[in-house]
């Protein structure tokens, strides 16, 4: 909610069954949006609430928001200053999600994903502490057609050095488990690898994406 409020997402329904600890919730994470958020927010049964919320975890508040739609095309087509994280086929909706929170803290210009899942699924929502609202969030069956430099993150890549990752790139990570398909490697204009330890193969996705953004940012 904080960051769906302050990043100017339509909200359309605010509810919870406690009004007095989402407000102390709210004074202490988010003290601008206490009054926002009490003018939004509507107060039901613990047992409407329970049903309304499906996730076995503990909540305050649940909240719906339009969503901001962008089409994949129109992202990997435009002209940029900062990089386009390009998530292929990502397994989990937390990892997207996390993701999707390091793009937007380092200022990437989109986030786009292939693949069968929904980055837009409550998960990710959650794994990105609703900074979907911060940064544009595409979904596309595969890589279409795009503008600037395809850099591939694969542990094959050249080593990463400073002055590799051009602001207008397409970064390209993926899964954990599978890494990037032939048919995207092949499309690379450079590969890149992450530095690791020997006897570790493989860093999470979103810590990843934070490696290379940050790379980016130093040179900024």
């Amino acid at each position: 909610m904080k960051h769906a409020l302050r990043c100017q997402a339509q909200i359309l329904d605010v509810v919870t069954d406690d009004m007095e600890k989402v407000l102390a919730l709210s004074r202490s994470l988010a003290p601008d949006l206490t009054g926002t958020i009490e003018r939004s927010t509507t107060v039901v049964s613990q047992e409407l609430f329970h049903r309304l919320f499906r996730d076995s975890r503990k909540t305050e508040i649940l909240g719906i928001a339009h969503r901001h739609i962008v089409s994949a095309e129109s992202v990997l087509k435009q002209r940029r200053h900062a990089p386009v994280v390009l998530l292929e086929e990502p397994s989990h909706h937390g990892n997207i999600g996390a993701a999707i929170r390091v793009a937007a803290s380092a200022g990437a210009s989109a986030v786009v994903t292939t693949g069968k899942n929904d980055p837009w699924h409550e998960e990710a929502l959650r794994g990105s502490a609703g900074l979907h609202y911060a940064v544009p969030v595409a979904h596309s069956t595969s890589l279409g057609a795009y503008r600037g430099p395809l850099v591939a993150f694969e542990p094959k890549g050249d080593t990463l050095r400073l002055g590799d990752v051009p602001g207008d790139a397409i970064l390209a990570f993926g899964s954990e488990r599978r890494g990037l398909s032939e048919e995207l490697l092949a499309k690379a204009d450079h590969c890149i690898s992450i530095p690791m330890e020997h006897n570790v193969s493989s860093m999470n996705l979103a810590s990843a994406v934070a490696v290379a953004l940050y790379a980016w940012r130093l040179v900024q």
